[in-house]
């Protein structure tokens, strides 16, 4: 789940190497160096999670407009909380459904800036084919030569905070708590 919003975060760079591009960028998540996690409260006791292993998509910056747009999509079978027999639990139909929604998706809206710097990515969340909105708040974000791959790349961390009950999700709760913090981090290549 986490994916999708980290990668949306990646596009909205406002400057590459200090120089303000002067027409759309297009980069291409980079999936092994991308994770998106969760966090929600476990029976009052404590805060258990996951992650998701495989993202992919696109994210297009026009810097020097300010605006931009992501197209992302998460695998829900790489679901992975480090238990074999949770992980095919929440795959199940109580939980993602995998079988039948095998994919999360994340589609921009808007891109918002605070001066040169991206603040927030707002778009709609699909998760068990329930569509929401959602603003990713950004923490993080830079974009420069990409040290090994010499190609221009950017990275972003992200959060934002969702109902699960709200995209079907919702089993257990309130026992195991409906708000989902999502933890997004994603590094993005020039196309």
């Amino acid at each position: 789940m986490q994916k999708i919003f980290a990668a949306a975060l990646v596009a909205a760079s406002a400057t590459f190497a200090g120089s303000v591009s002067a027409a759309p960028v297009t980069y291409t998540i980079d999936g092994s160096h991308s994770l998106q996690s969760y966090s929600y409260r476990h029976l009052g006791l404590s805060y258990a999670g996951g992650r998701f292993d495989k993202t992919t998509g696109t994210i297009t910056l026009d810097a020097a407009a300010k605006t931009g747009s992501a197209d992302i999509s998460i695998d829900v079978n790489s679901l992975n909380t480090g238990v074999a027999k949770l992980d095919e639990h929440l795959k199940g139909d109580g939980f993602f459904d995998a079988a039948k929604f095998p994919t999360i998706t994340f589609k921009s809206s808007s891109f918002k800036f605070s001066g040169d710097t991206l603040s927030s990515v707002s778009g709609d969340l699909t998760i068990h084919g329930v569509t929401k909105p959602v603003t990713l708040t950004v923490t993080n974000f830079a974009c420069l030569e990409h040290p090994m791959m010499k190609v221009p790349a950017c990275a972003a961390n992200a959060e934002a905070t969702i109902k699960r009950s709200e995209f079907g999700v919702g089993n257990y709760v309130p026992m195991v708590g409906d708000e989902v913090k999502l933890a997004l981090e994603v590094e993005a290549l020039k196309k």
